[in-house]
């Protein structure tokens, strides 16, 4: 069973990102402030979830919360200033959108850039140890997996659909076979072998 909070005294918020070792399409985070006494049995770490129940219980999170928001930065600006800061700046967005502030945040991973003067604390493989954290870990991984379910209708070529922009044989064989497109972050080593698209060498 997953801890229902760090402390006893501060409204909470867990923040997670979904998407940050993807070779396509945005790195989405999101916030969560849940009552202290929720509980459900299947919440746990999105990855170790199954995709219908990370769908049942962002219905739930959604419903029960006493605030969520999601926030997403896209590939461009990934290339632009790099993907952990990108992910720290979805965090921030998406604790901006919350209709309540925290009092304090609980990160999972081992770094964060401060939001504000609220007090943070990183918790690695925290999505497994705080319900808080656990809950944004769903709302993130589901929002993106739904954007990129979107993308596919696309770029079918790709098999985002199933791999959601992942490094999978398939999508590295795609972009071989078809290039890139215009979600695909120019700055990942998007081919293993470090060649670019057109068989020469890009460093």
């Amino acid at each position: 069973m997953l801890l229902p909070y760090y402390q006893e005294t501060l409204t909470e918020a867990g923040c997670d990102e979904a998407g940050r070792g993807c070779l396509a399409g945005p790195v989405f985070a999101a916030a969560v402030i849940l009552p202290r006494d929720f509980r459900h049995p299947l919440l746990n770490d999105s990855k170790q979830l199954k995709e219908s129940q990370r769908d049942e219980l962002r219905v739930v999170i959604e419903q029960k919360a006493i605030a969520y928001a999601v926030a997403s930065i896209d590939n461009e600006e990934i290339d632009r200033i790099n993907i952990l800061k990108a992910s720290f700046k979805a965090m921030h967005e998406a604790l901006a959108r919350l209709l309540i502030q925290p009092q304090m945040l609980l990160i999972d991973g081992n770094r964060f850039n401060p939001y504000g003067n609220i007090p943070h604390t990183c918790v690695i493989q925290g999505d497994g140890i705080y319900a808080s954290i656990a809950a944004a870990s769903i709302l993130a991984k589901t929002y993106r997996d739904e954007y990129m379910q979107q993308l596919h209708e696309q770029f079918p070529q790709y098999g985002w659909k199933e791999n959601k922009g992942y490094p999978t044989r398939y999508h590295r064989d795609a972009i071989r076979t078809h290039g890139d497109t215009p979600y695909h972050r120019r700055t990942f080593r998007l081919l293993p072998d470090q060649l670019s698209l057109d068989g020469e060498e890009k460093w």
